[in-house]
């Protein structure tokens, strides 16, 4: 079969990418984020070494669409599992893949500590600020003011507390090698977040500690809104809030900073 081709332009599918047809919703940026991970494991040859590590959610349909060995963690452990799996298969290249309501909420402690201890695995963080699989619930990403099913006055930070930062927070820790914040906005930006992601592997195999990147994505469902708008939004509010960019790099000397005192985030670098 002959890829589809615009002009000159040929799209070929990853060979680590399924072509089982998406279960996502229109808009949704997991397909993107997939893409990606699917094109920089086979770019780098790891797709024989590598072993995913998800948890419930959005980020579980996963499997279905890397080709890649696999395991199951329980909400928000996912942290917790590809730590024993890292340890007893040091060979191997292990990431969890994880959305906001999992890895900020009910994952925060396996998250914060396997940072902490600088295990050498990589997480990828897609961040929609939303409870995506079972409802539109309010998450710790969601932004100030935003509605949401379990904030339709939205959020009140007087009752619900600020946004988590998560990047910048594990950006401080020692055992955090590499931590940066991407977007799936547009394609210049989807671009450098492919480059993030290709980074942060290339970190866990030279053994320097915990990588993570985070990504910012829509959820155009949960949000109320079109996918076009979606990303209006992913590219003005959602970043604002969000600044892009590297915020640790130890061994190209990239340094943590903290952020300034009652701003939500603060971007430590000029982009990637």
């Amino acid at each position: 079969m002959t890829a589809p081709s615009i002009g000159r332009l040929i799209y070929e599918r990853p060979a680590l990418l399924s072509s089982k047809p998406t279960s996502y919703c229109p808009g949704c940026g997991h397909g993107i984020v997939h893409r990606l991970l699917a094109e920089v494991l086979g770019e780098l040859g790891l797709g024989s070494r590598t072993i995913l590590v998800g948890s419930v959610g959005c980020s579980v349909f996963a499997y279905d669409y890397l080709r890649l060995d696999s395991v199951e963690s329980p909400h928000g452990r996912a942290a917790a599992v590809a730590t024993g799996v890292k340890r007893y298969r040091p060979d191997r290249v292990v990431f969890t893949y994880q959305g906001d309501g999992d890895l900020a909420a009910i994952g925060t402690a396996e998250i914060v500590h396997a940072a902490a201890r600088g295990e050498r695995f990589t997480t990828i963080f897609v961040n929609n600020g939303i409870y995506g699989m079972t409802g539109g619930q309010m998450a710790p990403t969601t932004l100030p003011g935003q509605k949401t099913t379990s904030s339709p006055l939205g959020r009140d930070t007087s009752v619900a507390g600020y946004p988590l930062p998560v990047t910048e927070m594990l950006s401080l820790l020692p055992g955090v090698a590499y931590a940066a914040r991407g977007s799936v906005a547009e394609p210049g930006l989807i671009g450098k977040t492919k480059a993030a992601i290709k980074r942060a592997f290339e970190v866990q195999l030279e053994g320097k500690g915990f990588s993570i990147v985070e990504v910012l994505s829509t959820c155009p469902v949960g949000w109320g809104m079109t996918p076009t708008a979606a990303m209006e939004r992913l590219a003005t509010e959602v970043t604002a809030a969000y600044p892009l960019g590297t915020y640790v790099d130890r061994a190209r000397g990239i340094a943590p900073s903290m952020p300034v005192p009652g701003s939500l985030v603060r971007s430590v670098s000029e982009g990637f």
